[in-house]
């Protein structure tokens, strides 16, 4: 039996029909050039017979419901796969149009609380001789890095492995010391949190001190809770149902023009998101005078950590620029903005970030858990995140892996998410929207794409070889 923690559980506390808590990943495979007629029949029949599970694959919630202030989770033996593993197939022609009508519609549907909270879900007929495998997992169990991380640890670098293990049938990394470090963690956690306390209640009150005061100057950068307008983003959300939409970009492309513009790789994915944005909020005239701002997760789990299980973020909140018609000055305010935000965040000791997010975070999650996201004003206005990936290439019994995107969850207040995730050599862009509550949302997938050539064109302007 092992204990959620306060995070964790907040995720099962807001979970509802209109705003479900799952995350969701879709891998597109290409087959293998010599692959059989039968190939995926095949592996459907191995994935569905393979019935050995490894946490948290294997993990339910204790009592199927939230009757504790801090609920269990528990081995489940008697996992049905009929229900946690199911086989689709695209109608004709299976391109990314019938693709994303699909996984709108699977990630819209709730996850059943006294099962064990994940789905896989393979899919055949994507056209060009390619299939797709859509896993959702609930918030609860694990954040994005971890989730990319739990699923990729059942693909392979060789292209030749066969007879591969699904995910949930591989077990976690050895620990040298696994069993003293299970017994001993708790113990040694609230050592060192007594140890570190006056340190970090000090670090919380000087960084809440240093928001106050950049709410304060018109010089500062320092974007803080409840600085952003509402906007059109911020809306109740319309019952469950979701649309889904992707965009995959070069990597070494987005770095060059992060080198070109002197900031860093995330300060053009918020650029390319804060163009798009504004774009499409000015189609319907909804635009605002003062800057959107994006709530950015921070991955703060340390290098010897659980690495497959559980949340271990903080947040930094920046802005978007989607009051800056010139888009170099628009990139230069995202720029200083992100700049220091990090340097807030950099002030803190490592035991801070946690409790830090958990502050920065109690509104919105208080709006979440009353309902009343969309009816004040938005802690920020969308939360965009960047995850890293794989970066060698990577493939599951000879198909090779060719995209890897985000599906991410939404609430109240909250009507759009946008996470991307590196790939090998790739940007996977995933755009997850409010069907009834943010129309056409698809429409800034195809957005970020024209920012981009837009923004290349300002940073390496066309020479006579490119003309």
């Amino acid at each position: 039996m092992q204990k959620l923690n306060l995070t964790d559980t907040s995720w099962l506390l807001v979970e509802s029909r209109e705003t479900p808590m799952h995350i969701g990943t879709l891998s597109i495979f290409s087959l293998p050039k010599d692959a059989p007629d039968e190939f995926v029949q095949n592996t459907v029949a191995h994935l569905r017979d393979t019935r050995t599970f490894a946490p948290p694959w294997s993990l339910k919630l204790a009592s199927g419901a939230i009757d504790k202030a801090i609920p269990n989770w528990v081995e489940d033996p008697h996992i049905d796969m009929d229900y946690h593993f199911r086989h689709s197939a695209l109608p004709k022609p299976g391109g990314e149009r019938e693709l994303g009508v699909l996984i709108s519609r699977l990630h819209s549907h709730q996850l059943d609380l006294n099962r064990p909270l994940w789905e896989v879900h393979l899919i055949e007929g994507l056209e060009g001789n390619r299939m797709a495998l859509y896993t959702k997992m609930h918030h609860s169990m694990i954040d994005g890095g971890s989730g990319v991380r739990l699923l990729c640890r059942i693909y392979s670098s060789d292209p030749s492995a066969r007879s591969m293990l699904p995910p949930w049938s591989v077990p976690p990394p050895a620990s040298k010391d696994r069993a003293e470090v299970s017994e001993m963690a708790p113990l040694r956690a609230l050592l060192s949190q007594v140890r570190s306390g006056g340190r970090t209640s000090a670090a919380l009150i000087k960084a809440l001190g240093r928001m106050i005061e950049g709410s304060r100057s018109q010089e500062s950068s320092l974007k803080v809770p409840f600085s952003a307008p509402s906007s059109a983003l911020n809306t109740r959300i319309k019952g469950g149902a979701r649309r889904f939409a992707t965009q995959q970009y070069e990597l070494a492309h987005i770095k060059s023009l992060a080198k070109a513009a002197d900031c860093t790789l995330n300060d053009i994915v918020l650029y390319l998101c804060g163009t798009a944005i504004r774009r499409f909020l000015g189609e319907s005239y909804l635009s605002a005078n003062a800057p959107l701002t994006a709530g950015i997760p921070v991955d703060v789990r340390p290098a010897d950590g659980d690495q497959n299980m559980g949340n271990a973020l903080s947040l930094m909140i920046a802005s978007l620029g989607t009051d800056v018609a010139d888009p170099l000055e628009r990139l230069a305010a995202i720029k200083a903005s992100t700049k220091e935000a990090k340097e807030h965040l950099q002030a803190m000791p490592r035991t801070a970030l946690t409790q830090y997010m958990m502050m920065i975070m109690a509104p919105y999650m208080l709006q979440m858990m009353t309902g009343i996201g969309a009816r004040t004003r938005p802690v920020f206005n969308i939360i965009i995140s960047n995850v890293p990936g794989p970066r060698e290439t990577l493939y599951f019994n000879g198909a090779k892996l060719e995209a890897l995107y985000p599906v991410s969850l939404l609430a109240h207040g909250g009507a759009l998410n946008i996470t991307c995730l590196s790939y090998a050599s790739t940007l996977n862009f995933g755009f997850t929207g409010c069907r009834d509550s943010l129309p056409h949302m698809q429409r800034l997938a195809v957005y970020t794409g024209d920012a981009l050539a837009e923004l290349t064109e300002l940073l390496r302007p066309a020479t006579p070889d490119r003309a």
